[in-house]
């Protein structure tokens, strides 16, 4: 019985790469139809042109800005000032944080700031609450003052006297130091004094509320004066006005506790002459020995 005709195996190949090329020549020409009109043509060959555009205006260039280089001066050393002074900072910032810490136990002391300034009844009322531990409180308050009385000495000698700036600013935390220790003797001899005098003329009571509106005016004096303080520190042009406001929280806290201690002593038109004389021993001539000690301090440190 016969086989069927197989199909030749060899004419395969050749028509296979016929139906090949026929598709390689319709995308070649399609796609030279597709980019026949897009063909990209270089704008500059010959560089740029030399003319601007209509809408753009070149000038010289000599016409155009020129930075100026800065004419070379002698250097200006820096300024050394307790606000960069580290020993002095932490000075003044241990004050404050003592204060801080004593404040939970003897906030009752600050409280009572004003009684202690203007009351004079001898007898206290049963029913006044006042705190037991007032002590720790009132150390920090006072070592508040001296500093930041320290602190103002030596802006203020540094605006007053400028022949002392260079050796001011050589050395600041020894002069600030000095002038925190004179304020500390400062306060103790008053305290002294104020003792002798009420002792003298007084009993042990009004001595006790003399003695009470000496302390709570001066602790009560270093935190306003805080304030000033720092913006004499920071706005160091303002120095004699801010000095000035200073001078004048002095003066006003002085007079109050003057006008306790009056109210206290005054018993007869005999001690008209006795104020008198308390206000030049004990108010007037130690300010003018602390000026002179100031003085000495910086001589001294020169």
């Amino acid at each position: 019985m016969p086989t069927p005709a197989q199909p030749s195996t060899t004419t395969q190949p050749a028509e296979a790469q016929n139906v090949a090329a026929q598709h390689l020549d319709t995308i070649s020409a399609a796609h030279a139809s597709d980019t026949a009109g897009n063909t990209f043509a270089p704008r500059y060959l010959d560089g740029f042109p030399t003319t601007a555009p209509a809408d753009t205006t070149l000038g010289s260039i000599d016409t155009l800005p020129v930075m100026e280089v800065p004419t070379a001066g002698e250097a200006v050393p820096f300024a050394r000032s307790p606000l960069h002074d580290t020993p002095s900072m932490a000075l003044l910032i241990a004050g404050l944080i003592a204060v801080a810490l004593c404040y939970h136990t003897g906030y009752k002391y600050i409280e009572n700031f004003f009684h202690y300034m203007f009351s004079t009844r001898r007898r206290e009322n049963l029913f006044e609450d006042h705190t037991v531990n007032e002590t720790s409180i009132l150390a920090a308050l006072i070592a508040n003052t001296c500093i930041v009385e320290g602190f103002l000495v030596y802006l203020a000698v540094q605006l007053l006297r400028p022949q002392w700036t260079a050796s001011l600013q050589s050395s600041v935390f020894l002069h600030i130091g000095a002038f925190c220790l004179m304020a500390v003797g400062f306060y103790a001899a008053q305290w002294l004094i104020y003792k002798v005098i009420g002792y003298t003329f007084s009993d042990k009571e009004g001595t006790r509320l003399w003695l009470d509106g000496f302390k709570s005016s001066q602790s009560l004096l270093g935190l306003l004066l805080l304030p000033v303080l720092i913006l004499l520190m920071v706005f160091t042009a303002n120095g004699k006005m801010l000095l000035a406001i200073a001078g004048l929280l002095y003066l006003v806290v002085r007079l109050i506790f003057i006008y306790k201690g009056y109210r206290i002593f005054y018993s007869n038109l005999s001690s008209y002459l006795y104020f008198i004389l308390y206000l030049c021993a004990v108010e007037i001539v130690p300010l003018v020995i602390m000026t002179g000690v100031t003085i000495w301090i910086c001589d001294l440190l020169q």
